[in-house]
């Protein structure tokens, strides 16, 4: 579904009305409680939706998603398509016509060199261009005149809406980041820290891992927005610890992924300050497996293709890993109602859902302990641990610090000592699992354990670029500074083409059929193993108005129009 501009605004009645009462920077400080702490402000440089969450506050797309899925223009007046002309009649370009008199928060014009830019900047060599997938079957940009700019694809492109639309990618500044293409990207702090945009808010002061300030954008295009005069961001902590802030003591305004039990979430929000806000999209929980080796004696070959895994190079072990998982009570002891199971990495919307691996929603202890068993993974010594050719199954279980997976771990741990595999347990605090700094050991990219478990989405309605992030050449290396999104290491030429057939591919129910056969590509190798479907869960302060909780873009993606309720 598209929105044009007018349509948008037309039905956007409270958000109108509101502003007829806030002026801009009238209602003081908006506090943000994103208890995972931002570690960077380029989301092109991260794949952590707290980066990704805090930076759309900044910088901003062409187009969005609505909480409902539509496209909305943000930049632009009107978003292109074959009955306007602004899609070509053979498929190979898209135009677009960026809104007049839009401005950086520096007072620079914004124009199509910073939109031909930030497509070079993704797809330089060597820059580990986290979106690089958003950017896929773009050859050439062209910019006829500042307000325009024609992508031109390799071929007929029937879903042109990847690059530039939605949170995950919007537009840098070609005159700040000029000097940051390639391997320089990870290394411009000052402009990764401190990006300009077109957002709402800039940035007064960051420090990552703990704290961001901003205030509100001068130059923004409403002179009624935004509302607020600054926004803190605050780190550290844990979920509950965020949801308590908001619900039960009202010193922040909003609190983000409180991932807790159903039972806490309650508790909380009898104290009356402030409301829960939930809705279900594409946020799957799921276990990733190393198809290569971790072992730190490998030095800077660690987790790399360049060695395979000891054991998880046996399908037999990774399925048996998923058959001993009780998924149904991971979610009655984590969600509850914000939950339900998956057995897909492709939850929604509805056409795309695969029921081929329905079979994962059963567990079957017995089933996994025999798979084993055949595959010849046998107690030679009888110490409760399973082995072949020397080798055995002992590994460690990574996550982030959160009481929800924490719980996960233990029961995990449980089940698979039931079928003769050790799990060591560790966890490492969010923003710097999340996090996107190249030189860290402990980021989900870098993966220096045999399994993790993290939580994983896409924005927008259309799976294109979120099934090509599992390309062979998405793989996180040294070479691309870790930020491939490929994190099990999987690499199939079958899967590679079904991915590039999918990108030359109009008809609907095609398109669903291709994503439906790589989503079974992956789930039936047991490269990942999907456990919960997650609605995603914050809370906000009853003061707070403007809330429109989004599964789809980023739950800060009408911050602009966020209000303090009059009499609060």
């Amino acid at each position: 579904m598209v929105l044009g501009r007018n349509a948008l605004w037309a039905g956007a009645v409270w958000c109108l009305a509101s502003s007829a009462y806030a002026d801009r920077a009238s209602d003081g400080q908006l506090n943000l409680y994103y208890w995972q702490a931002p570690s960077i402000l380029n989301p092109y440089l991260s794949g952590g939706s707290k980066d990704i969450e805090a930076a759309s506050l900044i910088l901003e797309p062409l187009v969005r998603y609505d909480e409902t899925g539509a496209m909305v223009p943000w930049l632009v007046d009107d978003i292109p398509t074959l009955e306007n002309g602004g899609v070509s009649s053979d498929l190979t370009t898209v135009t677009w016509r960026l809104t007049e008199g839009l401005l950086w928060s520096d007072g620079s014009p914004l124009t199509s060199e910073d939109i031909k830019f930030t497509w070079e900047y993704c797809t330089a060599d060597g820059g580990g261009c986290a979106q690089f997938e958003k950017f896929g079957g773009i050859t050439a940009i062209e910019t006829p005149d500042a307000q325009t700019a024609v992508v031109r694809f390799e071929g007929p492109k029937p879903f042109p809406y990847s690059a530039f639309v939605g949170g995950l990618a919007p537009i840098l500044q070609k005159a700040q980041f000029a000097d940051c293409l390639g391997p320089r990207a990870p290394e411009c702090s000052a402009e990764n820290f401190a990006p300009i945009g077109t957002g709402p808010f800039v940035v007064e002061d960051f420090r990552p891992n703990d704290v961001v300030q901003l205030s509100a954008n001068p130059n923004y295009r409403d002179p009624d927005k935004p509302a607020f005069a600054n926004v803190l961001i605050k780190g550290g902590g844990n979920a509950s610890t965020a949801g308590s802030a908001v619900l039960e003591t009202g010193e922040f305004d909003y609190g983000w992924n409180l991932q807790l039990s159903p039972e806490v979430l309650t508790r909380m929000e009898a104290a009356g300050k402030g409301q829960v806000v939930s809705a279900f999209g594409t946020v799957v929980e799921r276990i990733v497996l190393n198809l290569t080796d971790p072992s730190s004696t490998l030095g800077n070959e660690r987790s790399t293709t360049a060695h395979p895994h000891p054991f998880l190079y046996d399908p037999a072990v990774r399925e048996a890993l998923s058959l001993a998982i009780d998924r149904q009570l991971l979610v009655e002891i984590g969600y509850g109602s914000a939950g339900r199971v998956t057995c897909n990495v492709l939850p929604a919307p509805a056409i795309y859902v695969s029921t081929a691996n329905d079979a994962c929603m059963t567990q079957d202890i017995a089933a996994a302990q025999a798979l084993l068993e055949a595959a010849g993974w046998i107690d030679s010594d009888g110490d409760g641990v399973r082995d072949k050719d020397g080798v055995a199954l002992r590994l460690q279980f990574q996550t982030s610090t959160n009481a929800v997976r924490q719980d996960f771990q233990v029961l995990i741990k449980q089940w698979w000592a039931e079928i003769g595999i050790d799990t060591q347990l560790r966890n490492i605090d969010a923003s710097v699992f999340f996090g996107g700094d190249p030189g860290s050991p402990d980021t989900f990219q870098k993966f220096f354990a045999d399994v993790q478990m993290f939580a994983g989405s896409f924005d927008g309605t259309d799976p294109e670029a979120y099934m090509s992030s599992w390309r062979c050449d998405k793989i996180p290396a040294p070479d691309n500074q870790w930020q491939g999104s490929n994190i099990s290491r999987f690499c199939s030429a079958d899967y590679d083409m079904l991915a590039d057939t999918m990108r030359r591919t109009g008809a609907m129910q095609e398109r669903a059929a291709l994503a439906k056969t790589m989503n079974d590509a992956l789930v039936g190798a047991f490269v990942l193993l999907p456990l919960v479907d997650r609605g995603r869960v914050s809370a906000h302060a009853n003061s707070l108005g403007g809330v429109r909780i989004n599964t789809w873009d980023t739950e800060l993606w009408n911050a602009a129009d966020w209000v303090r309720k009059d009499g609060n």
